[in-house]
């Protein structure tokens, strides 16, 4: 089916439903549509937990020793609730905040936000979770402006803030309109950017001990430190003995039977003509043709027009709203890195709408986030278009495993730790009919934090 004509099927079926116009607003779930509930937030709270790296983490020029894991409950004035989870990085977020305060200060500024976010949705009510965050989030970045002493505060930070209260607010919406299932759940205007059902996602992980444990899509880091010669001179010795290293391992799961590549350069290269020698040297060593992405070559404000550079250039921080996207579509841009974990689900879902409306390919990127919401990614990513060059798989990135000490004890936050769908075998998720039935278990209670805002579910 083209995606013209799709797109007119999905508009028949209820894409045209009104957010925030009460009870004209659907849920179209088999063969019946009712109205949803408008929903008004009685009572809310948020906490967090510090959750140490195995080692510094380094990206942006920074290094993370640790991140802060993010939880948020909001009880309806019904009595139901909803509980969320988010992960914090202020280096992601706002590179510039991260240099400018302590590890641990940047952290509660950004968590500040959030209790921000919650005092302000206390008495609100909406239909779905988008016209909650829409509300919300231009509210908070204005709030962190002043918190963090900064007018050029991205807005990114803002939405980092408020994955967990969105997160529960998605729960919550759930809970009160009886839906036990994800695909239920989205928006029907959102829903042919999301109508895939992949039996694999392919995660992305770096380096040969990956390949040797199976992984396939390989997510290099460039932009190293120092002047502009010297960040280029890096990137092409360490491109250069990478590809020795991975030139002749070979994948099912490409159409050439190589390696894809996926170069991460977060914002790092200054001019077009210093990208285009890092793409000369790829050339070079034989590499190019292995290129599946380059993402955030340039910073956001650079204004660099990218249309005529051959290789697929990725959106990634820069695309914190669908204003965004589709100024780095309009660009050249080729691809979106979606972040439901990071930017929330809610202004995911409408980047995703936005891209593929235009053609352009989406992927879930990774905040380096607990294994809970790998779970929240990975229905996204398991939903989108397939990636190009990639067969029927979806593409996600997960690197937590490698980067939290406590990532085995975290797992146990998980709905269904056991089941096979939450590990990668062989570089991917199998994603069976117990993966769907279950919806990654993103809609289950997570006991721990149940116990933790017992008074406040209970409404004492």
């Amino acid at each position: 089916m083209e995606r013209r004509e799709f797109l007119k099927l999905a508009a028949a079926a209820g894409t045209a439903a009104a957010i925030g116009k009460g009870a004209s607003a659907q849920a179209c779930g088999g063969t019946a549509c009712r109205p949803l509930k408008r929903i008004t937030i009685e009572s809310a709270a948020c906490g967090f937990e510090r959750e140490p790296m195995v080692r510094p983490f380094g990206f942006k020029g920074g290094y993370l020793t640790e991140e802060w894991i993010v939880s948020a409950c909001l009880r309806s004035t019904s009595g139901k609730h909803g509980i969320g989870l988010g992960t914090q990085s202020v280096l992601w977020s706002d590179a510039a905040v991260f240099a400018a305060n302590a590890e641990a200060g940047g952290n509660a500024i950004m968590f500040a936000m959030t209790q921000h976010a919650l005092n302000l949705a206390k008495g609100m009510s909406f239909v779905t979770p988008v016209e909650l965050n829409e509300a919300l989030w231009p509210q908070v970045l204005e709030y962190g402006k002043k918190v963090a002493c900064r007018d050029d505060l991205r807005a990114t930070f803002a939405l980092n803030a408020l994955v967990a209260v969105d997160n529960a607010a998605w729960v919550l919406f759930a809970r009160e309109n009886g839906f036990t299932d994800f695909d239920s759940m989205i928006p029907p205007e959102y829903r042919p950017a999301l109508a895939a059902r992949h039996a694999k996602c392919a995660s992305m992980d770096e380096i040969k001990a990956a390949v040797d444990s199976g992984y396939f899509f390989m997510k290099i880091k460039i932009g190293q430190p120092g002047t502009q010669e010297e960040m280029l001179a890096k990137d092409m010795a360490r491109v250069s003995q990478i590809h020795a290293t991975l030139k002749d391992c070979r994948t099912p799961y490409t159409k050439t039977g190589k390696l894809p590549y996926y170069f991460d350069a977060n914002g790092r290269y200054e001019k077009k003509e210093t990208l285009l020698r890092f793409i000369d040297h790829l050339k070079k060593i034989g590499a190019y043709e292995q290129v599946a992405i380059i993402e955030e070559p340039f910073d956001e404000h650079a204004d660099i027009d990218v249309s005529d550079i051959p290789l697929r250039l990725a959106a990634d921080e820069s695309a914190h709203t669908v204003k965004d996207a589709l100024e780095r579509i309009q660009m050249g841009y080729r691809a979106m890195a979606l972040k439901p974990i990071a930017k929330t689900m809610s202004m995911s879902m409408k980047i995703a709408q936005a891209a593929f409306e235009k053609d352009v390919p989406c992927f879930c990127a990774d905040l380096t986030v607990c294994p809970a919401m790998v779970e929240w990614n990975k229905a996204v990513a398991a939903r989108l278009p397939a990636f190009p060059g990639l067969g029927d798989l979806g593409l996600v990135e997960t690197n937590g495993h490698q980067n939290f000490r406590n990532w085995e004890t975290m797992r146990k936050d998980l709905a269904y730790e056991t089941a096979h769908w939450t590990r990668t075998e062989r570089g991917v998720f199998e994603l069976d009919a117990d993966y769907w039935k279950k919806s990654g278990g993103i809609l289950e209670p997570m006991p721990r934090y149940e116990a933790m805002y017992g008074r406040l579910v209970v409404g004492a």
